[in-house]
């Protein structure tokens, strides 16, 4: 959306915007911080999904349509990203999807890269098991290529991944390094997309959460587990949450792998998981770090901070508008300390924001 500008404005544009929204929403009139940007904004995404055109080519899809447009660069996904797509695009042997009239097989190319590893997945979103291509030549051609996936994807929807996967080539899975850790990444599992802006934000949010070793802290909408796992040596215990099964399996299988012991995973939504939590469980977390969708926090959730009252909470947010919608809910009993936008999607409308909240009622 803003490619056309100097880098720096698009970071003030962004902390604008959410400076705008605080204004208009919030209570307590609080400056903004400004936007934390990139050194380097480009060819900074990890995953990538490319739209097949009937003619057999690889692009992207036009504004608010199933129309696929051809491109020579795009300067945000990774250049051996777009280069193995087109390249699956060149080989593939197979009909191309139709969403009009739900015939053909292949729909979408997705890409996922490990950047500390290497490491690249490659899962074909189709609409059936068979494989139309040569996955050998698409091997020796890009030996960065660990795990190669059929995504089996039936139903006339825009949902692009259903929960099928079928693994033609290597392992279900690539890894990756963050912060010193080590993470497995799954198809449908939920991993950051800029990895550069993660570790900064990740650190940015527990530095400002304040943890200690007589925390309990309670890590909602957690993926494979990243923010849990970095958090996990500086408080007693961690319980992370997550509605994808697979990211849960993945999330505990980075637990063994980096050999920490203090963390339990729960497979749920969090609006019904985090309730069972607290109150079936009677664990009572006094540290929250919450990072959800972009519709933000259901309104169970909220009910249950408010009962709860955790000391320390920290709200990772990727959509300010559904930020600025919970912290107004959440105002009676959190004053709102800090807003720091971090810009995690470079020359894009989107930003993310770490809110630090203080409890001002026991």
């Amino acid at each position: 959306d803003l490619r056309h500008m100097n880098y720096e404005t698009t970071l003030k544009i962004k902390q604008a915007n959410v400076q705008n929204l605080v204004n208009r929403n919030l209570s307590k009139k609080l400056i903004v911080n400004e936007t934390v940007g990139m050194e380097n904004p480009y060819y900074y995404r990890n995953k990538a999904i490319f739209p097949i055109s009937q003619e057999g080519n690889a692009g992207i899809y036009a504004k608010r349509s199933h129309e696929v447009i051809c491109f020579d660069e795009c300067k945000i996904q990774t250049v051996l990203s777009q280069s193995i797509a087109k390249f699956i695009a060149l080989i593939y042997e197979g009909d191309i999807y139709n969403s009009e009239t739900c015939k053909g097989l292949l729909r979408n190319i997705m890409i996922r890269e490990g950047f500390a590893t290497n490491e690249v997945m490659v899962v074909l979103v189709q609409n059936g098991e068979d494989v139309k291509f040569d996955v050998d030549k698409l091997v020796s051609k890009y030996p960065q290529i660990k795990s190669v996936v059929i995504n089996v994807n039936t139903k006339n929807t825009n949902v692009i991944l259903a929960d099928k996967n079928k693994v033609i080539y290597g392992e279900s899975y690539i890894k990756d390094i963050l912060g010193g850790y080590k993470f497995k990444i799954s198809p449908n599992s939920f991993y950051q997309i800029n990895p550069v802006q993660t570790k900064k934000l990740y650190d940015l949010a527990i530095e400002k959460a304040n943890l200690n070793k007589e925390d309990v802290l309670a890590d909602l909408y957690c993926g494979i587990g990243t923010i849990g796992i970095f958090a996990s040596k500086k408080v007693n215990k961690v319980y992370g949450i997550e509605v994808v099964p697979q990211a849960i399996k993945n999330a505990e299988e980075n637990a063994k792998l980096n050999d920490i012991n203090n963390i339990e995973f729960i497979e749920g939504d969090v609006e019904f998981a985090f309730e069972e939590l607290i109150k079936k469980r009677e664990i009572k977390p006094n540290a929250l770090i919450v990072d959800p969708p972009r519709k933000g926090l259901d309104t169970a959730t909220i009910e249950n901070i408010l009962k709860l009252k955790p000391e320390k909470f920290v709200y990772i947010s990727c959509n300010p508008a559904t930020l600025v919608r919970d912290l107004k809910l959440l105002e009676d009993v959190y004053e709102v300390m800090e807003v720091q936008p971090v810009d995690f999607f470079p020359y894009t409308k989107h930003v993310e924001c770490v809110v630090v909240l203080k409890c001002c009622k026991g």
